[in-house]
């Protein structure tokens, strides 16, 4: 373990300056606190003799980096997390979208994609499915690879069932999967409308005009800044009359783009009502 906290901080800013240079990943932006813990815990997980070892590892090894980054991103998530919220996503966000065309839905921070397919399934139960196309990215590019194999375990099935009928599920949710061995396969027909992709929220551009754009649990790892740098991404990337959803301990309101947005009553959800 680093003795001294000082020290250590030192030490985590280089490694992240470090980081940005050789792999042109940026995370002075995010929580130090959380960060430090995360590369801390991987340090002495792996039992380096010292943090220039660890630095020179990280640097040198494209292998390990890729450990490094799956270690200090966060992907907790879970099918029809916070019932309430998608709730209001059924029940009035939708159906208002049922109106357009074609729908455009960006899920940002999508980790193992459990909110794409969330959404996927109430998009078929109000069959608005087939003119929707989702697209789910994330930093990691191994959790989005995990995303794409529409996989989930079976031991979460109890909770994710609960959730979906708390949600308004109209359907079985037991229909929207086959079980195999300890995990479920989810119906193609809900992975053929999503896209996953790799896509970094804090160097990466807008690439595409989206009606709703859910990024949720996400910007809590950001600092103001950063969190401001993505709103704006967001407001370039949202039709007028767009929808931004966000987790329960995030808000717009500090945001410099916050004069385009009202909000809903209830969920933390935006509609921009304003263009640039």
């Amino acid at each position: 373990m680093l003795k001294s906290t000082e020290h250590s901080d030192e030490l985590i800013e280089i490694l992240l300056s470090d980081v940005l240079e050789v792999y042109g990943y940026d995370f002075t932006g995010y929580s130090r606190a959380s960060l430090k813990r995360r590369i801390l815990r991987l340090y002495e997980m792996d039992k380096f003799v010292s943090f220039a070892e660890y630095r020179y590892k990280i640097r040198t090894e494209p292998g390990y980096f890729k450990r490094f980054l799956e270690e200090i991103t966060i992907n907790v998530t879970e099918m029809f997390r916070d019932p309430a919220f998608y709730k209001t996503l059924r029940n009035e966000i939708l159906p208002r979208l049922g109106t357009y065309p074609f729908i455009r839905i960006w899920v940002a921070g999508c980790s193992t994609g459990e909110e794409a397919y969330s959404v996927a399934i109430f998009l078929k139960e109000l069959n608005l499915l087939h003119k929707s196309l989702i697209y789910a990215t994330d930093i990691n590019s191994e959790v989005v690879a995990n995303a794409n194999q529409a996989m989930i375990p079976l031991n979460k099935i109890k909770l994710y069932t609960e959730n979906y009928i708390a949600a308004g599920g109209s359907e079985h949710f037991i229909d929207y999967y086959t079980a195999n061995y300890s995990l479920g396969k989810l119906k193609d027909e809900l992975k053929s409308k999503i896209i996953f992709s790799t896509h970094n929220l804090v160097t990466d551009n807008s690439f595409n005009e989206f009606q709703l754009i859910l990024c949720r649990n996400v910007l809590i790892y950001f600092d103001r800044p950063l969190q401001n740098k993505v709103f704006e991404l967001f407001n370039n990337s949202l039709e007028k009359f767009g929808y931004l959803a966000l987790g329960t301990k995030e808000t717009l309101d500090f945001s410099s783009v916050a004069k385009n947005f009202e909000r809903l009553k209830g969920e933390k959800i935006w509609r921009k009502i304003h263009e640039l």
